[in-house]
Parts: C-alpha cells; sequence; structure tokens
C-alpha cells in the first residue's frame, strides 16, 4: 500500500485510545511486565512514544520540510534517536497521567501535521538520518505508524506472554507466544 496521509492519521490519532483501552485500570503486574529483563515493559513503551512525540517525528518533519531548498550537502542530518532517552519522562506518574501526556503530545503532533497541509510532491522530499541515509518524507510519516502498531504489539505480546505458561496444552493455538 503506498503511503496516504488519510491512511496514517486513522491510526496516529487512534493509537492513544487503542493505548488507553490496553493499559487504563491495568495493575502494576501487568504495567511493569517484560518479556526478557533488557526488553521495554508497557510503561517504558508508552515512555518511549512519549519522547518520541517531543523529539523525533515531528521535528523531523519540519527539518525536510525547512530542508527542501537546500544542496544535499547543506542539508541537516536528523539527530540521532535516543530510545532511552524517555526515563525521566515515567518517574513517579501514574499510567492515567502517562497516558493523559501521551494524547496531548499525539494531539499537538498530529494537528501540526493536518495544519503543514502537506502536498503530495512533498512526500519524496529527502530526509538525511544519521544512520540509514536518505529517508524521504513518506518514509518518516509511513515509519510513524508503522512504530505506532509495532508498539502495540509488543504490548500485547508481552501481555500474553504473562499467561503463556498457564495455556498448558493450548499453547499450539496460541500463536501469540510464539
Amino acid at each position: 500500500m503506498q503511503f496516504q496521509m488519510n491512511q496514517a492519521l486513522e491510526v496516529l490519532t487512534q493509537t492513544p485510545d487503542v493505548l488507553r483501552s490496553l493499559l487504563g485500570q491495568k495493575s502494576a503486574l501487568w504495567l511493569n511486565a517484560r518479556r526478557t529483563p533488557e526488553s521495554f515493559s508497557a510503561i517504558d513503551v508508552l515512555g518511549h512514544l512519549m519522547f518520541a512525540e517531543q523529539t523525533d517525528w515531528m521535528p523531523r518533519v519540519h527539518m525536510i520540510l525547512d530542508n527542501q531548498n537546500l544542496d544535499d550537502q547543506d542539508k541537516q542530518t536528523f539527530e540521532p534517536f535516543d530510545r532511552f532517552g524517555f526515563q525521566s519522562l515515567i518517574v513517579g506518574q501514574s499510567i492515567e497521567q502517562l497516558l493523559g501526556e501521551f494524547a496531548r503530545l499525539r494531539m499537538e503532533s498530529v494537528d501540526d501535521l493536518r495544519q503543514l497541509r502537506l502536498a503530495e510532491a512533498q512526500l519524496s522530499l529527502p530526509g538525511r538520518h544519521p544512520e540509514l541515509g536518505h529517508v524521504t518524507l513518506a518514509n518518516l510519516l509511513s515509519t510513524w505508524v508503522v512504530h505506532d502498531l509495532g508498539h502495540i504489539a509488543q504490548i500485547v505480546k508481552t501481555m500474553a506472554s504473562e499467561y503463556g505458561a498457564e495455556v498448558g496444552p493450548w499453547y499450539a493455538y496460541t500463536t501469540i507466544l510464539h
């Protein structure tokens, strides 16, 4: 499927509600579960998404747009994204506070994106990723959507794995645990 802004916005605008449904009013056991000691918990994922709203998606969109009239050698490279930069955002916060803050940040990002009224031709504008090199605005926006979906799947898989040993012989039929 080719990138379409309206389809992307369907996911981006609904992610806060999906996370509220998945995580709201859950016990600390669900919220802090990890598949491995190094993996993110649901709370970590939420903090990671919040940090990306602040430092990654829209700042990079604006950088691409701001650099559109520059020669390749003059274009700025995106700041590297700190996958763990979220940690100070979640300390001492309840799940309801975190969900509310993520919803607020996402609404601001989506409003900003809508106000840009991006034309089809702008989707091919180039940016420069610090590791991946040349990317386009469409690549960035598509990745934002896939990033949301991937982390929703990560949360669901982590939660399912909490009962992985308890499903007994049904393990063969519960593909989310494999």
